[in-house]
């Protein structure tokens, strides 16, 4: 019982921490790859190092500054730290370029060289964003103009998406897998049915991913689902 519930506070930690990347992003104008690349390293680097070992909130914000290095979107750490320090502690005031901002940058730069260490250097990532799109395009052609026009399935798959990576889905599944499974979920909340599925033996995801099975789909459902109930809890 203690196990599981110290395995439930982690979660809701990490959670919080990748809300925490997502939103400071956003804020700093990253874009969705920087983003993913920067919830991923987190991910990465919590998963090999022991639990509570570091302050989980400056790995995130060194996570954040390799990201936006890793897919040519650089940020000046003194942005990403005033960015998160004022999302961290709101009532206090921005930071000053003193000794305290000073100590804040060494932290941020060794925590970097910290975690390239721990990952080997292997911070570059093969993101499910441009499979999504490619699902996108093909399944336009598929799907009624009318229908398409007036749904916003593309959106809601691609904010799918985003959501999932305040969980660790990217160690888990395919990038393929995981475009997939958003777009069938972003189907599914609008009720939508893919023209012809049956007919030839094979559905949408069978044509156009790879390896990819129904159970694949559920399961990764699944996940991306619970992400909105950790959500609804917290």
């Amino acid at each position: 019982m203690e196990e599981e519930e110290e395995e439930s506070r982690r979660e809701r930690l990490h959670f919080r921490v990748c809300r925490f990347i997502l939103e400071s992003g956003v804020k700093l104008g990253l874009g969705s790859l920087p983003l993913a690349s920067a919830c991923t390293i987190y991910h990465r680097f919590v998963a090999r190092t022991a639990p509570g070992a570091y302050d989980p909130y400056l790995v995130a914000t060194a996570a954040i500054f390799l990201a936006g290095k890793v897919e040519e979107q650089h940020l000046r750490a003194r942005d990403i730290l005033n960015v998160c320090h004022r999302y961290l502690y709101p009532r206090l005031p921005p930071l000053q370029v003193d000794n305290t901002f000073w100590d804040l940058r060494e932290s941020l730069v060794q925590c970097e060289l910290l975690m390239l260490r721990v990952l080997n250097f292997q911070v570059s990532f093969q993101h499910p964003h441009k499979y999504l799109l490619h699902y996108l395009l093909a399944l336009r052609g598929w799907l009624n103009r009318h229908v398409w026009q007036r749904t916003p399935l593309g959106p809601t798959a691609w904010a799918l998406l985003r959501d999932s990576y305040h969980g660790p889905l990217c160690l888990r599944h395919r990038p393929q897998h995981l475009a997939a499974a958003a777009l069938h979920l972003a189907l599914l909340c609008y009720g939508l049915e893919v023209p012809g599925q049956g007919g030839s033996g094979r559905d949408w995801w069978q044509v156009l991913c790879e390896g990819c099975t129904w159970d694949i789909l559920q399961e990764i459902g699944r996940e991306m689902v619970a992400v909105y109930e950790m959500d609804a809890k917290l």
